[in-house]
């Protein structure tokens, strides 16, 4: 059995044994408020039945990681069952608009809405690595996303709980963290975030763009990392320190100033194209390229996926 106490390691970000697995607070925080606003006709039945079906099994297998270190198959089949779970409530990817065009994805889209679920929970799983980072990030992607969302959608309220679910947990784990999110919380957060991009591009074609460049910091450092990694041979689900943000935090000596950069470059950057992509759907994946070329060339030279080396490197 694993313990409370994350003792740290040699591929460990910290250097003081911290308490884990302070994300369920998270868990148990939105699935209340959200089942509170279902009752009150706030949310539709099938977008809680999405988050907090498949978020609470995302949670719970989550939670035996973080203390009995279940195998990868295991979690991974629960992972995918619950990404099934959520197309099945609300939708796959049905269309995506691309200049003034609309694909139509059929079937397709169901099977990427899957994929990209369960590699989007995953990766946020991947991120929780330093202080504040994850919850911090769960702030930005749903309270933009709730902001940037046409009047009356569904899902506005529901990101507002997420939003605020993550703002009380990130009083507790800002850096220096008094306690850490563990699986618990980082699975779900993704979990969550994806089905909640996924609810707003079933409703509007271009909603997949906005939602892509929320997530950029994310998507791009796990992605790049993942196969860098895996073009070397190394085994993608070893512990390592070779995101991007892993090398900054040692470059940088600590993680408040990594976790104060990502912060800022949602702000300044990220949130300004994603409204950008909403006020012109038709030029939105236009958008997305341009607001991810350069954060792809910066997450390189940062250092994603770079094999590990001496510190000092």
């Amino acid at each position: 059995m694993g313990g409370m106490l994350d003792v740290p390691n040699s591929r460990s970000s910290h250097t003081t044994p911290t308490p884990r697995g302070g994300g369920i607070a998270i868990v148990a925080a939105a699935t209340l408020a959200l089942l509170v606003l279902a009752l009150l006709g706030n949310i539709p039945r099938a977008l809680v039945m999405a988050l907090a079906g498949g978020g609470i099994a995302v949670a719970a297998v989550g939670f035996a990681d973080d203390h009995y270190n279940i195998p990868a198959a295991p979690r991974l089949a629960v992972h995918f069952l619950a990404a099934a779970w959520a197309v099945y409530w609300v939708g796959g990817l049905e269309s995506v608009q691309i200049g003034t065009d609309v694909a139509r994805l059929g079937w397709v889209g169901a099977m990427l809405s899957t994929l990209g679920i369960v590699w989007f929970l995953n990766l946020f799983n991947f991120m929780d690595g330093i202080d504040g980072i994850a919850a911090s990030e769960g702030v930005f992607i749903a309270a933009v996303g709730a902001m940037l969302s046409p009047a009356g959608a569904s899902l506005s309220s529901a990101a507002w709980v997420i939003a605020a679910s993550c703002c009380g947990f990130l009083l507790w784990n800002w850096p220096p963290a008094k306690i850490f999110m563990g699986d618990v919380g980082s699975g779900y957060l993704g979990y969550v975030l994806a089905v909640l991009g996924l609810r707003a591009a079933h409703e509007n074609a271009d909603a997949l763009w906005v939602w892509l460049i929320l997530g950029g910091v994310f998507l791009l450092d796990a992605t790049l990392t993942l196969l860098r990694r895996a073009l070397r041979g190394e085994r993608v689900y070893q512990a390592h320190r070779s995101h991007a943000y892993q090398w900054l935090a040692r470059r940088w000596r600590g993680h408040r100033p990594v976790t104060l950069a990502v912060i800022g470059l949602n702000v300044l950057w990220l949130a300004p194209c994603a409204a950008l992509a909403r006020t012109y759907p038709s030029k939105a994946a236009w958008i997305t390229l341009m607001a991810l070329l350069p954060l792809t060339v910066a997450v390189v030279v940062a250092g994603a996926g770079r094999e590990e080396q001496a510190l000092s490197d």
